[in-house]
């Protein structure tokens, strides 16, 4: 079935992006990123940042914008069957170059687990500019690291 991504959360002050690979189905479903309440995503940032954890998406929308973070999946559109990365056919990828250039603060790309790093690898061809940091994936399907794990791994976007 074919799946279409999200737009980007962002304004002009992003310092930050974080790039997904695409939405789960529960995602999708809720018009919200990482809208499976099992994914660690925003538990993470809202620890992070110490804030209390809200589980309104407007709050999280807005704190991801307080805090110059912008947030976006590398990929556009693609076939999937259920929601696992390995499951990806046909990609279409994000136009980044497009982006990039319309948030020119943006220095520091943190990828949402291995997918998301190759995917953006392979398609985007400006990744000399930028410092990329490939962090383990929050999705519940990723359960060899606990949430501390992950934790430890993710504080460093907030240095």
């Amino acid at each position: 079935m074919k799946k279409q991504a999200f737009p980007p959360i962002s304004n002009q002050k992003a310092t930050i992006l974080i790039l997904g690979t695409m939405p789960s189905v529960q995602s999708l479903e809720l018009g919200q990123y990482y809208g499976n309440s099992r994914n660690a995503f925003w538990k993470l940032l809202f620890t992070i940042y110490d804030v209390p954890f809200s589980s309104d998406y407007e709050k999280k929308t807005t704190f991801l914008l307080q805090n110059n973070i912008a947030l976006w999946d590398v990929l556009e559109a693609c076939v999937r069957k259920g929601s696992l990365d390995s499951a990806i056919e046909q990609e279409v990828p994000n136009d980044f170059d497009t982006f990039l250039k319309a948030h020119p603060n943006i220095k520091h790309i943190y990828f949402n687990g291995q997918k998301a790093a190759t995917y953006f690898k392979r398609y985007a061809k400006i990744e000399n500019s930028y410092i990329l940091t490939t962090l383990p994936s929050t999705s519940p399907a990723n359960a060899a690291k606990s949430f501390e794990n992950k934790l430890d791994e993710w504080r460093i976007i907030s240095q």
